[in-house]
């Protein structure tokens, strides 16, 4: 065992693993996630380092007759957002019919070196593999390493050279949403995106503007709020003074529900004076005052291929890694109608 400092003892980690084997800690990871290209010699040393120095202990103890854990790991962001839930739980119920164990490790921000750090824990408990649902825009060599040396998939658009990708494409959902006031009769449409730095915001945001444009419509300047419904009221405050605002495409439910009371405190009847759409179809959408027209995301679908997807990654880690895109759906609901002495476009 390793002295700390005053005296006690710390458990023996990963390093004291590698150099106790003559390996890189990269190595142990790989022998203790199931890798199947490292040299037998090279496991048998690895996994008899791991027996002697009782490197986490109760969990090498499942993985020495196997060399399986039968664990994947979750990265997600520390948030009470609806959809990060649902997908998370799309994940444990798709993992535990697989017969595999789910550790999730949380992240309070996108950050790269958070997002690295719960990355880190995960292999370090050696999952055979894991998801990163969180909206990673930019990496790093050392989030390469770390994917490199443990199947990893990710589904919010974000990609690694050495990761597979599930994802909802979110371009679309933004046109279908778009497409679907224009066809109303609604001059335009405003948008009040969600944070910048969030590769669905973007995605969004490009899909309604696309569509403005190909349309031959004015493009009005987005708004930004933050997926919370009070960033949803703020900009519901300012969209509902502006006389010209008739159709609003909001780019989470949570915020269309802060959008939607701003409008009502401010007199501006919906749908009759303005017509909001929002995505997600979180099942608090269809009960709200007037429902909510939404385009929904499969979260359990996401979940349930997510799954299939790492798992099959965790058997043929060789594999290139083959993106798989989940279209969404619109659902039409009370919150959307033609403009005032308008009637809606028909095929």
């Amino acid at each position: 065992m390793t002295k700390q400092g005053g005296g006690g003892q710390r458990p023996p980690g990963m390093t004291d693993v590698a150099r106790a084997a003559g390996v890189s800690a990269q190595t142990v990871s790989r022998v203790l996630s199931g890798h199947p290209h490292v040299r037998e010699r090279t496991r048998a040393d690895v996994l008899a380092a791991v027996a002697r120095l009782g490197y986490r202990r109760n969990n090498a103890a499942r993985m020495l007759s196997s060399g399986r854990s039968r664990t994947i790991g979750v990265v997600t962001l520390r948030t009470t957002f609806y959809s990060r839930a649902a997908v998370t739980s799309g994940i444990e119920r798709a993992a535990h019919a697989a017969g595999y164990a789910v550790s999730t490790a949380t992240t309070a921000s996108l950050d790269t070196f958070a997002i690295e750090t719960a990355l880190s824990r995960l292999t370090d408990q050696g999952v055979e593999g894991v998801i990163l649902s969180v909206p990673l825009i930019s990496g790093s060599a050392r989030l390469e390493e770390l994917t490199r040396a443990t199947p990893t998939l990710t589904i919010d658009g974000s990609r690694t050279d050495a990761t597979e990708v599930v994802a909802v494409d979110q371009s679309l959902a933004a046109r279908l949403a778009t497409r679907h006031l224009l066809d109303l009769g609604h001059e335009t449409v405003w948008h009040l995106a969600g944070p910048e730095e969030w590769l669905e915001a973007a995605s969004r945001r490009v899909g309604w503007r696309t569509t403005l444009e190909a349309a031959g419509r004015t493009v009005p300047p987005p708004l930004e709020g933050d997926w919370s419904p009070a960033s949803g009221y703020r900009a519901g405050l300012v969209l509902g003074r502006i006389p010209d605002v008739t159709a609003v495409f909001v780019a989470s439910d949570e915020m269309a529900f802060g959008v939607l009371r701003a409008l009502r405190e401010l007199g501006r009847r919906v749908p009759e004076d303005v017509s909001v759409v929002g995505v997600d179809d979180i099942e608090l959408a269809e009960y709200c005052a007037p429902p909510l027209t939404t385009v929904a995301q499969p979260f359990a679908q996401m979940g349930e291929l997510a799954v299939a997807h790492l798992l099959r990654y965790i058997a043929a880690p060789e594999t290139v890694p083959e993106p798989e895109s989940v279209e969404p759906r619109l659902v039409v609901r009370a919150s959307t109608a033609a403009p005032a002495g308008t009637a809606a476009l028909t095929d």
